[in-house]
């Protein structure tokens, strides 16, 4: 069994925050939830006063409900690969909060998208060459090495569909250039499937894994597109006993998140949906006993 499975923000507070932290809480109490993953920048603002952070994490505890890990969305505007230095330093900056914020929050790991060479659903940004997407993130995460080992907080860059680190392999050779154990992969099990398989990652990964999100993905269409992130966690090819018999082999004891974000829905996606995140409860429960 799951010792921990709980369930992200966006489905449940939206992606501009019309639920607040402790709505979130007090429901995710209310449905005997593990814990939550707040997400910063929606439901919760990289400059919340360390006061304020603190009695958020006090309330959380009181609910008995985990704040393990953090989430954001930021990394899709500001690049810590980007080719220009000053968004470069941008993206730094806020990390350098986001995981402070995580440090009095008492959370252990940070969600991070280090940028993308290209996106297919925002041209605004200027491409990036895999070669140069490479030497800027490992340039701006050497820079925040030192700030995680100090906070104790861990560095999770995301697998998304950014075309840059795509295959475990490439993962392990981006990840194995830092010395600190704080630097590893958020390793999302439905975003990989467009090009791998789930079960593959870890074996290959290790310990590099500091925390796992679940979705699904349905193939369709040549393999499939955003539509293939449907409303029900397991219609799709995630095999979730293989992939967290595979986890168990690594020794993982770290945080399962649900992140449910109906992109099936497109162009009509709206969050937040009480009544699919009443019905996430019901599948984390599946799934603590798999």
């Amino acid at each position: 069994m799951r010792s921990y499975i709980a369930l992200n923000a966006w489905v449940y507070c939206g992606f501009g925050g019309e639920r607040k932290p402790r709505e979130f809480i007090d429901w995710a109490a209310g449905k005997g939830l593990d814990g939550v993953e707040l997400t910063v920048g929606d439901c919760l603002s990289v400059d919340v006063p360390e006061a304020e952070a603190r009695e958020l994490a006090d309330y959380a505890k009181g609910k008995s409900v985990g704040l393990r890990t953090l989430a954001s969305g930021a990394g899709w505007g500001k690049w810590l690969c980007a080719d220009d230095p000053a968004e470069r330093a941008e993206a730094i900056g806020f990390m350098k909060k986001y995981m402070q914020l995580a440090k009095w929050l008492g959370a252990e790991t940070v969600l991070t998208v280090p940028g993308a060479t290209r996106v297919a659903w925002d041209a605004s940004h200027a491409e990036v060459s895999y070669k140069s997407a490479w030497q800027n993130a490992t340039a701006s995460i050497r820079e925040l090495e030192p700030v995680a080992e100090e906070l104790g907080v861990n560095i999770a860059l995301e697998n998304v569909w950014n075309r840059f680190l795509v295959s475990p392999m490439e993962w392990k050779l981006f990840l194995d250039q830092f010395q600190s154990e704080r630097i590893g992969v958020y390793f999302d099990a439905g975003n990989c499937c467009l090009t791998g398989r789930p079960e593959d990652f870890p074996d290959i990964l290790g310990d590099r894994i500091k925390a796992v999100h679940l979705k699904n993905f349905e193939e369709s269409d040549s393999a499939g597109g955003l539509h293939g992130f449907g409303e029900d966690l397991f219609k799709g090819v995630v095999d979730f006993g293989r992939l967290f018999a595979a986890m168990d082999k690594t020794g993982y004891s770290g945080p399962y998140t649900v992140e449910m974000i109906p992109f099936s829905r497109l162009p009509d996606l709206v969050l937040p949906d009480a009544a699919l995140a009443d019905r996430m409860v019901e599948q984390i429960k599946e799934l603590k006993c798999l």
